[in-house]
């Protein structure tokens, strides 16, 4: 009998409309363009605007997006993991909201915060449903409504984040192409480094934690960077080395979407030219869970059944991992 993998066999991806660039930024704090470009890469972000709207509304049309493409019924879905740190509330799990609002109704799901990580543990996690030949069709979605949690009154965090979603459906494939290995890690004693404070079970809402600000994404931008820079690119050349993968072997490094000097770090540690590095954090900066699912949405075309893919990504908490995979399409 053949071995099961778990293959990509469709992408879907959603950006809001609103793009906020780098130029009012300028007017909303000290920045300026030259500033944000040179150390992130990142020239404009989406914003989801409008009352009401949540993650899961940008999740709706990826997902309808990649019904479509591969043919299939929203109730041919098993199982929804949906990666986010934005979820629509603490609970229900958004997953089971994106099932209602895209008529999933054979699908039972849960939430996986991992911070930007998120989006490769929930692929590395979907895998395992699909290998057991338990499971025919899993979707994988990525997103984050960062502008939820941001304050645009700090420069340093309000230049990097975005709000964007992305989904992929994993089925079974005996081919030889699916997800070939991953590698994932956690470091808790991060968390002061790159957070949300408040609103969980530590410092639940209150009129101090709101006027305190503790509701917003705090990071330490230097420290963080340190971490990120490091391991980010350590543990993708880490999952090459362990599949005899050099750099000649790989046809895209598709990287977290955090900071171009990262993305170029991972890169040059991998030994992949530049040629081959997906990049988008000019359009659409730090969409958190998003920036992998949209980066393989924007790429989708270039992608060859077959093509050797590394994913990595580093998250807050920290979180950091990597995929080997083979396209499948």
């Amino acid at each position: 009998m053949s071995k099961i993998y778990a293959a990509i066999t469709a992408v879907g991806g959603y950006v809001p409309d609103y793009v906020l660039t780098n130029h009012e930024l300028e007017t909303m704090v000290d920045t300026n363009d030259e500033w944000i470009t040179t150390r992130t890469g990142i020239k404009e972000r989406r914003i989801q605007k409008g009352e009401g709207l949540a993650t899961s509304d940008m999740a709706v049309p990826a997902v309808l997006e990649l019904l479509k493409k591969r043919g299939i019924g929203a109730e041919e879905i098993d199982l929804i993991i949906f990666c986010t740190s934005t979820p629509d509330m603490p609970f229900p799990a958004t997953a089971n909201i994106l099932a209602d609002k895209v008529g999933a109704k054979n699908a039972w799901g849960y939430d996986l915060n991992a911070a930007c990580s998120g989006f490769i543990f929930g692929l590395s996690t979907g895998a395992q449903f699909i290998e057991t030949g338990k499971y025919q069709k899993v979707l994988i979605v990525g997103g984050d409504k960062m502008s939820s949690i941001i304050n645009y009154e700090d420069r340093a965090t309000c230049i990097i984040f975005g709000d964007g979603c992305g989904a992929a459906l994993l089925e079974p494939n005996t081919e030889g192409n699916g997800i070939m290995d991953f590698i994932c890690k956690s470091d808790g004693s991060g968390r002061d480094l790159l957070n949300q404070r408040g609103g969980g079970s530590l410092i639940p809402a209150s009129h101090e934690s709101v006027d305190a600000k503790l509701h917003y994404a705090h990071q330490e931008g230097r420290a963080v960077f340190k971490f990120a820079v490091t391991n980010m690119a350590d543990i993708a050349a880490e999952v090459m080395e362990r599949n005899n993968l050099t750099s000649d072997d790989v046809t895209w490094l598709v990287p977290h979407q955090a900071n171009k000097r990262i993305i170029d770090a991972t890169a040059t540690r991998t030994g992949v030219t530049a040629d081959k590095v997906v990049v988008n954090i000019e359009r659409y900066g730090n969409t958190t869970n998003g920036t992998i699912p949209l980066c393989l949405w924007d790429w989708e075309s270039k992608l060859k059944k077959g093509d050797t893919l590394i994913l990595a990504a580093f998250g807050g908490g920290f979180t950091w991992g990597s995929i080997y995979l083979k396209w499948a399409y």
